[in-house]
């Protein structure tokens, strides 16, 4: 979505998804009740974390309403785009649109494929402009486009996010802490990637799974990912979590149980 290293960022997230993808998940202590509560993968608990990430990028819960979103942000990163914030300069636009090509042959982004790999690591829109924008939205409209999308928002984000998050012995909003801040941050590293975020919280505070206490450990998750948004001007509000998952954890709702209401920038949300 919007990441610090966009030269390294492609490269480093694929090796971050197939190591965790060899990681065996620890047993955190099965006493408890709240261990068979449903996680992050669970669908009605992805259903969540997709309309809370989508209230942070688009002020709005319609999440499904973004397949078709496009902009150049001003961030350095190029357009970014779609239900995650695909980015022209950072690799992972890049992948989705070669999908989408491998699945829909000669689709109206194909012709687009040579700019792609060029501006890749730039902010530039060379090749691209003026009708990329319009045909994003064009493509947006093709249910393949939209599950190309879906699969890769899971290679990339959702799927070892999670997966890290169970093995650290999060319950579901840890889960999704751990989501929102690969999201922003991608994956690298340098001090504001996700793994160094969680880096930083693992020298105050021991996560469950090796023994320590959830919300402590949380707590030091989110103190490291709003050390690290404040380190780029373009993150510099923390309001996604000061407003909301901070909301969360203070009221003890571990697994993201709804009825659940925050803010961000400002702007109120619900969700029954």
């Amino acid at each position: 979505m919007k990441h610090p290293t966009p030269l390294s960022r492609r490269t480093l997230l694929t090796a971050f998804g197939a190591a965790l993808a060899s990681v065996p998940l620890l047993n955190p202590p099965a006493a408890s009740a709240h261990h068979a509560a449903a996680g992050l993968d669970d669908p009605a608990k992805k259903e969540i974390a997709m309309r809370l990430v989508s209230s942070a990028e688009n002020s709005s819960l319609d999440w499904k309403a973004q397949y078709r979103y496009i902009e150049d942000i001003g961030d350095g990163r190029g357009y970014t785009a779609g239900i995650i914030g695909f980015c022209s300069g950072t690799g992972d636009m890049l992948d989705l649109v070669e999908l989408y090509a491998a699945r829909r042959p000669g689709n109206v982004l194909a012709p687009y494929l040579p700019a792609l790999r060029r501006v890749d690591g730039t902010d530039s829109h060379d090749g691209l402009d003026p009708n990329y924008p319009r045909d994003w939205a064009r493509a947006a409209e093709d249910q393949a486009f939209k599950q190309a999308q879906n699969d890769e928002r899971d290679r990339v984000y959702f799927d070892p996010a999670v997966r890290q998050g169970k093995a650290d012995g999060l319950r579901a909003l840890g889960q999704f802490a751990y989501y929102d801040a690969i999201v922003m941050h991608g994956d690298g590293s340098d001090p504001t990637s996700f793994r160094s975020i969680r880096r930083r919280a693992l020298d105050r505070a021991r996560p469950p799974a090796e023994g320590g206490d959830e919300t402590a450990y949380l707590d030091a998750f989110l103190d490291a990912r709003v050390w690290a948004m404040k380190q780029e001007e373009a993150h510099s509000d923390t309001s996604r979590v000061d407003t909301a998952q901070r909301v969360f954890l203070r009221a003890g709702n571990l697994d993201l149980r709804t009825p659940l209401d925050w803010k961000v920038y400002g702007d109120s949300f619900h969700i029954d």
